[in-house]
């Protein structure tokens, strides 16, 4: 039996949170969980938007690469 592993190298991950501490613990998270599978975290982009109703919209988007 022959066996091969294919380890994933690179995850895009993208998230959204109406508040900023909010989209923090999420992203916390989900780099706890990609620690286990050897990944780190690579870059982080975020930006916010308000509406016109002056609500605030928080996005990120996280890039992993293997250790």
């Amino acid at each position: 039996m022959n066996f091969q592993l294919d380890f994933i190298e690179d995850k895009v991950e993208f998230f959204e949170a109406d508040k900023l501490q909010t989209l923090q613990k999420k992203i916390e998270s989900q780099i706890d969980e990609n620690r286990a599978i050897m990944l780190s975290v690579h870059s982080v982009s975020h930006q916010m938007h308000v509406n016109e109703n002056g609500q605030t919209y928080f996005t990120a988007v996280v890039h992993f690469k293997k250790k």
